[in-house]
């Protein structure tokens, strides 16, 4: 665990993060990354709020919310990694694994917020145009792209579902400063003013655009929904071979984080299997064909053990 912070080379490829003994050395190397890429962010929110406000300009607010928001994406992924490295306890038997996605809904949710506010405001402005200084607008806008991409170089060799979101954040953010960079050039060329309201609705566009899909996609874990790669189908499937499993019903399957898939099961065996040979046959089918670390199965022989709440086929 000691040795895990000298790595710094190796851990740019985000493979290692599928073993086992490397999850902590994973887990160091996201918080590295995080922690520098929200630094960078952090501190270019300001100034370009600051200057946005100081030149009056709606893009560069918009694209200065639009950055506050990541950096509280990535306060949320940091405090969320620290977190997952928690081992279970008596009430959070799962661990701490959930949390990560916990905030990505919050995230979400401030994101859609936020945006509404700016689009009403845009609004105004579109039918009473104010005076923006361009000059120092394009300069401002200029810095804002320069913090994003050093972001985006912290953020190299992302593979977490929080670090994921991270990066598209910072991604959708350099189109708001390209936006606002350009809005700056048309005040600068033409006097246009009313390219600033202009842009500002569409960096809101990008804004909404992640808001709504890292929405989404948390919602979808913390519904217990199924990860995307594996399904009760598949485990049906997937088990269909295994030598004296009558059938299973009563299938399960989610994540904590929408990558690893846990199962629960019910598996009725033919009347002469041996049920610790098939428990075991089960566990290794899954393990092999899916990657499930970690499945519950309720071996029967009978109708099943259930059968007076529901009828069991239907699950």
């Amino acid at each position: 665990m000691g040795a895990s912070h000298h790595h710094h080379h190796h851990d740019a490829s985000g493979a290692h993060d599928h073993g086992h003994g490397h999850a902590h050395h994973g887990a160091d190397a996201s918080v590295r990354r995080l922690s520098l890429a929200l630094l960078i962010l952090g501190i270019f929110t300001l100034v370009e709020a600051a200057g946005g406000w100081w030149v009056n300009s709606l893009a560069l607010m918009s694209d200065a919310a639009h950055m506050l928001t990541d950096s509280a994406a990535l306060a949320f992924a940091l405090v969320a990694a620290r977190l997952s490295q928690r081992p279970p306890s008596a009430a959070l038997t799962y661990g701490h694994g959930r949390w990560p996605t916990l905030a990505a809904f919050v995230n979400g949710l401030l994101l859609l917020a936020l945006t509404a506010a700016l689009v009403v405001e845009s609004l105004r402005r579109l039918l009473h145009p104010e005076a923006v200084d361009g000059g120092w607008m394009l300069v401002i806008a200029v810095i804002g792209g320069l913090a994003n991409i050093g972001a985006l170089f912290a953020l190299e060799g992302a593979s977490s579902l929080n670090e994921r979101g991270a990066r598209l954040h910072v991604l959708s953010d350099l189109l708001g400063s390209v936006a606002a960079v350009v809005a700056a050039l048309l005040i600068l060329w033409r006097g246009w003013w009313i390219a600033d309201p202009l842009l500002s609705l569409l960096v809101c566009a990008l804004i909404l655009r992640s808001g709504w899909r890292l929405t989404r996609d948390s919602a979808q874990v913390l519904l217990e929904g199924a990860p995307s790669a594996v399904g009760p189908a598949q485990v049906r499937q997937c088990l269909a071979s295994v030598a004296g499993v009558a059938e299973v019903h009563h299938v399960h399957v989610w994540s904590l984080d929408g990558a690893q898939p846990m199962v629960t099961l019910h598996a009725r065996l033919d009347a002469g299997a041996p049920a610790d040979v098939t428990l075991q046959a089960i566990h290794r089918q899954l393990h092999d064909r899916l990657g499930v670390e970690h499945a519950t199965v309720q071996i029967e022989f009978g109708p099943c053990v259930d059968a007076g709440h529901a009828p069991c086929q239907t699950a």
